[in-house]
């Protein structure tokens, strides 16, 4: 492996390379415009075979459809308003069963206008039929990318890869990378099994009536649901071959635990780090980065959190109605003895503080569930750092 210092949306860009994508289509748009350059300059040193520079990401999503139906490893990148323009195009390359592979910088979405990042964009997707990768880390970025081509190519799904924008996208940091010779050992060249050939004429993505259309999304959800199989077996033997495992959830120090914390993205790394700073004062805490949004793994999180007092922390929210993730999590432990709260804010790109998250944990001790907005007390004066 190689150990470079790299923004991390250039080593994304690294990481598409080595995975030996052969068409990207992009239209920029804070917080992965970097990527969106890096990867044209790949094309333009002759790294990529075929870059494709559209007026919109509408357009970005519809070139890629046409691109993967031929058989092709392709990949773009998006975030906030950006992946809110592919939503028609989303559903329609899920139905297809093109295992295209996009990185989505988590944005906030208007109005107010907001570059900075939550994720609200990619859990208002969560019903496309996209599988759903969310990292902690850039580490976890760059590892989790060759694992979404290898496991969208098995079980012909499109998949994100979601990293929080400006917290991680921005962010300079020492990441291992793995040479290109040993990944194409780990995935090896895509091979579509029924791709579009005028030599064996097929159709994809055709007209189908009521009497059949259900029968497609059957399937859809049955291969969705079975796909969990694929992310523990494709995130295991990543770690055989690279010494970095990966499934589902990563549940840290909750075996024990009176109390979790439950999260999507970079917040779950200030959590594990206040669990160990509460674990040393004799506190009894744990901390579950939920990695895998779409498919939900309810089986996992049920074993992890059965018993225990919850809080599922949220950057997004479902206005009108209970926050989204914490809706799955109830349902997921429903009939268990398990105490949720519910926990939401970060909204924007604030920041959600160790001070905050010590506060969470107070919050968890009380006998009834919780549901707050995180960092009511906010004021301009305090500042917007983690």
């Amino acid at each position: 492996m190689v150990l470079v210092t790299r923004e991390g949306a250039i080593a994304l860009g690294d990481v598409a390379v080595n995975c030996g994508v052969e068409v990207c289509a992009c239209y920029p748009i804070t917080p992965t415009t970097h990527l969106t350059e890096e990867l044209n300059k790949r094309y333009a040193d002759g790294e990529i075979p075929e870059y494709i520079t559209v007026e919109s990401e509408f357009a970005a999503i519809s070139a890629l459809v046409g691109a993967s139906a031929t058989g092709a490893r392709t990949f773009t990148t998006t975030g906030g308003q950006g992946l809110l323009l592919m939503h028609e195009v989303l559903h329609s390359a899920a139905g297809m069963r093109l295992p295209i592979v996009m990185v989505v910088g988590n944005r906030a979405v208007s109005s107010p206008l907001n570059i900075w990042n939550d994720e609200q964009d990619t859990v208002s997707q969560r019903d496309t039929g996209w599988i759903q990768i969310y990292c902690k880390n850039n580490q976890e970025a760059a590892d989790s990318l060759p694992q979404a081509f290898k496991i969208a190519e098995t079980v012909m799904l499109p998949t994100m890869v979601c990293i929080d924008g400006h917290f991680l996208t921005h962010a300079v940091e020492q990441i291992d990378l793995i040479p290109v010779q040993e990944l194409k050992k780990f995935l090896p060249k895509f091979r579509h099994p029924l791709k579009l050939d005028p030599e064996n004429p097929v159709s994809v993505g055709v007209y189908a009536n009521p009497a059949h259309y259900q029968t497609f999304r059957e399937d859809l959800v049955k291969d969705m649901e079975e796909s969990t199989k694929v992310i523990n077996d494709v995130g295991s033997e990543f770690g055989k071959m690279f010494g970095r495992s990966y499934g589902l959830v990563n549940a840290y120090k909750c075996k024990d635990a009176d109390r979790v914390l439950v999260g999507l993205g970079s917040v779950m790394d200030n959590v594990f780090a206040v669990v160990d700073e509460l674990r040393a004062k004799g506190e009894k805490v744990g901390g579950l980065h939920l990695r895998v949004f779409r498919p939900f793994p309810a089986k996992e999180l049920r074993k992890a959190l059965e018993g225990k007092k919850v809080g599922m922390i949220e950057r997004n929210l479902s206005i009108g109605a209970s926050a989204p993730v914490y809706t799955e999590l109830m349902e997921a432990m429903s009939g268990s003895k398990t105490i949720i709260s519910s926990f939401f804010g970060g909204l924007g790109g604030r920041g959600i503080k160790r001070a905050e998250i010590r506060a969470l944990f107070g919050k968890l001790k009380g006998k009834k569930p919780v549901k707050e907005w995180i960092g009511k007390e906010y004021t301009a004066s305090t500042g917007a750092g983690c």
